[in-house]
């Protein structure tokens, strides 16, 4: 097993050292001993990046109490208030503060986590505040976190962007299936995917799934008779499905603790076959979580 290459597709994202986050979480933020442990191990296995936004409780300010020298930080800028009256101002003061509390003088990637005030108003202001930011050093590249490819095709034709942040996982197949992953990738646009794991739902026993989900449980069930045909875990077929799809750049992991993230690195190299066209769905109810009711 290359060891020396596991990690380098994998990004850490670190939005539970700074708050309670996903669906299969039940514990508390991540304890501050156990974060020391999980970026030694990420930077044993050369995972280089860490993902994380001034929206994630006090993640930035828990990060900043490590030496950070051998990651790539990614943060995302929140909403832009509406009473804002200075646009660039508040950009440039935003970002100070995240570098200030990340004790870092420079940011690899600033993503904006509403991208969709780009549309708006402020949109041209808000742009030229990040690329800006970008000009003067203090991000090498810019971009936007979005919900699917239905958001980004509008942005795309407005706005040049060196990143961009989207889902992609087993179930939620919509970036490729909309060509949106190959006309980035010609654009030279980098590609980091979040929700792997669907916030833990596609880790999760069929039994164990919670009651929101029963209009979806024929297809959970598919999943994990195709899993068992298969002899995959979970975790095997969900970080290989994206490990193996030469346009991603990144996958986003969240983890709780050091038994997960040793169980991801050992995971991802996993070689499997083609995944079958049913296996997948493009209703928001399912694979948008910002829609569940739980």
């Amino acid at each position: 097993m290359n060891i020396m290459g596991q990690g380098q597709k994998l990004a850490l994202g670190t939005a539970q050292f700074g708050l309670k986050y996903g669906l299969a979480n039940m514990a508390d933020k991540v304890p501050g001993d156990m974060v020391e442990q999980l970026l030694k191990i990420a930077s044993a296995f050369n995972i280089t990046m860490l993902d994380t936004a001034i929206d994630y409780g006090d993640s930035e300010q828990v990060l900043g109490l490590h030496n950070l020298a051998k990651f790539e930080i990614v943060s995302k800028l929140p909403a832009v208030p509406s009473n804002c009256l200075n646009v660039e101002e508040w950009v440039l003061e935003q970002t100070m503060s995240s570098l200030k509390r990340l004790k870092t003088d420079k940011l690899n990637d600033l993503l904006l986590h509403r991208p969709a005030q780009l549309l708006e108003t402020n949109g041209e202001k808000i742009y030229k505040s990040i690329l800006k930011l970008k000009e003067q050093g203090m991000v090498e590249q810019i971009g936007v976190s979005v919900y699917g490819p239905d958001e980004l095709s509008e942005l795309i034709k407005r706005f040049d962007f060196d990143v961009i942040q989207a889902p992609m996982n087993i179930l939620d197949r919509r970036m490729e299936n909309t060509g949106m992953l190959k006309q980035l990738k010609k654009a030279g646009v980098a590609i980091h995917v979040r929700s792997a794991f669907l916030q833990g739902l596609l880790l999760m026993p069929s039994e164990k799934t919670p009651v929101y989900f029963t209009p979806w449980v024929p297809l959970i069930k598919q999943y994990h008779q195709w899993l068992n045909q298969q002899s995959l875990s979970p975790l095997q077929a969900c970080l290989s499905y994206l490990n193996q799809h030469s346009d991603i750049d990144k996958i986003i992991v969240g983890v709780d603790d050091i038994w997960q993230l040793k169980q991801i690195i050992a995971a991802i190299d996993t070689p499997i076959t083609d995944i079958p066209d049913f296996l997948q769905s493009v209703d928001e109810g399912l694979i948008n979580p910002s829609r569940w009711q739980l």
